[in-house]
């Protein structure tokens, strides 16, 4: 009898975290529900009307009035396919180069012995701390030297090793991957390459998985960089040219939110296929000590 009521405050507790998380649930969707029910409205409604416009239809909405002309318009009167490919491009090429660089140099990092390794170490992170902001112009002045402004590999090549990728799997390679596992690998004779990818690459698998759609998230949503060195509009991604939306058509609100929508669709995906290797990767201690 004395374990009924520690099962029914359990209970209880349980109820009310699901209300609170539901509460949160539903605050955090609600700017993408308005967005979706924006993208559908017509331009006289957008205004009058928090979600869906007000009519003499089931639930009391004008549903006649919905349309999905903004999408379409999307990619036969703009040039929102090739930014959304331009989009997709940087950043699959930027995510998949930055996990397999940055892996490659946090186990080089932890697990090899070299001159300056400590000093090398306290560098990486000490950059880590630096805005991004500062670094813009000298960016900019050694991409223009070198002949890469307004050219994809002016966006790729310096976005490929970032710091605190780094320290990242270096504080993963040092938590996750045992010394005698590597020395077993060396006696039998395999090469650092081999121990690298068959080793090294399936061990920290959760940790590369977070890590790709961190970089590829960042770099969709990159809207200063992309202006600064790609300078043709047919190079621009998806978050420039959604902003020149405002600029050239700034009182089609409707049209707007309907490129917002189409911009983070690919986004969601992503994070919907990898979402338990996003979680596991956060949660396996990689970032501990």
């Amino acid at each position: 009898m004395s374990d009924r009521p520690k099962n029914l405050t359990g209970r209880l507790g349980r109820v009310l975290l699901y209300v609170v998380l539901t509460a949160l649930a539903a605050i955090t969707l609600m700017p993408f529900l308005w967005m979706a029910c924006s993208s559908v409205k017509i331009n006289s409604d957008f205004f009058t009307s928090q979600f869906l416009p007000h009519g003499d239809g089931f639930l009391g909405v004008a549903w006649d009035r919905l349309t999905v002309k903004q999408f379409i318009r999307l990619f036969t009167e703009f040039p929102l396919a090739r930014s959304l490919l331009n989009s997709i491009f940087l950043s699959s090429v930027i995510s998949v180069l930055a996990t397999i660089l940055c892996a490659a140099g946090g186990y080089a990092l932890a697990k090899f012995h070299f001159r300056g390794r400590a000093a090398l170490t306290t560098a990486i992170l000490s950059t880590v701390v630096l805005p991004a902001s500062l670094l813009l112009s000298p960016g900019f002045e050694t991409l223009y030297h070198l002949g890469l402004v307004d050219t994809y590999a002016g966006m790729i090549i310096p976005a490929v090793a970032p710091a605190f990728g780094l320290y990242l799997f270096r504080q993963a390679m040092l938590n996750s991957l045992p010394n005698e596992l590597l020395e077993s690998a060396r006696i039998d004779g395999a090469g650092e390459v081999r121990i690298f990818f068959q080793i090294v690459l399936p061990i920290v698998r959760p940790m590369m998985s977070a890590y790709l759609i961190i970089m590829f998230i960042a770099t969709w949503n990159n809207f200063i960089t992309p202006q600064i060195v790609l300078q043709s509009p047919e190079r621009h991604p998806l978050s420039v040219a959604i902003f020149g939306l405002k600029g050239l058509y700034g009182g089609e609100y409707n049209l707007m939110s309907a490129g917002t929508l189409v911009s983070i669709a690919p986004v969601m995906l992503l994070f919907l296929l990898l979402q338990k290797e996003f979680i596991s990767g956060l949660t396996s201690g990689a970032v501990k000590g």
